[in-house]
């Protein structure tokens, strides 16, 4: 039982974490400001770590390596500890190793995923209740251009963006993906 509490808060901690980072990522792959509350708490949440660590890893084409490096390295941290609580693994060596790094990556995919499944149905939120609330600009920013592949498909019927819809049918479809090369991938340890 401790040791179900004890992964359940290290779940927690290191899913949020991935989760800010990941917000991070985003923010600055869309070029949403950070000059509001959500980039203020995004920033004061994620600044300490992500600072030293542009040093070493520097940006790509734009985007925060760092940021992402990060996220994946909290899910490394998490996966590792998890499994090795759950007695998969009884010894180092590469092959494991691998295994926790490839699942880690997958779960910072899963929660990319989440991450935009959320952001689309904030911005069809506030596009319906209050589309000139402090926040909707950012979301609004965030999902454009994700949502833009799609409009130029999906024609608005009666005044209503189906795009939305579309996109949140290829996420899950895209978890669903996801779910099975984790099942996959869990064997592999098995066997190692």
């Amino acid at each position: 039982m401790f040791v179900q509490i004890l992964l359940f808060i290290l779940d927690a901690v290191c899913g949020f974490m991935t989760l800010a980072l990941l917000v991070r990522f985003a923010m600055q792959w869309a070029r949403v400001p950070f000059r509001n509350p959500l980039g203020q708490f995004i920033v004061a949440v994620t600044d300490w770590m992500v600072r030293p660590v542009r040093r070493l890893i520097p940006g790509l084409f734009g985007l925060d390596m760092a940021s992402l490096f990060l996220a994946w390295l909290w899910q490394v941290a998490y996966q590792g500890i998890a499994l090795g609580f759950s007695g998969v693994l009884a010894a180092v060596s590469p092959a494991p190793t691998f295994v926790v790094a490839l699942l880690a990556l997958l779960e910072v995919a899963k929660i990319g995923l989440y991450l935009v499944i959320g952001a689309v149905i904030v911005s069809a939120v506030f596009s319906w209740v209050n589309p000139h609330a402090p926040l909707a600009g950012v979301f609004n920013t965030l999902t454009q251009p994700l949502l833009r592949p799609f409009r130029r498909f999906i024609p608005p019927v009666g005044g209503v963006d189906l795009s939305p819809l579309a996109l949140l049918l290829v996420l899950q479809i895209a978890l669903v993906v996801l779910d099975g090369l984790r099942r996959s991938i869990l064997p592999l340890m098995l066997v190692s």
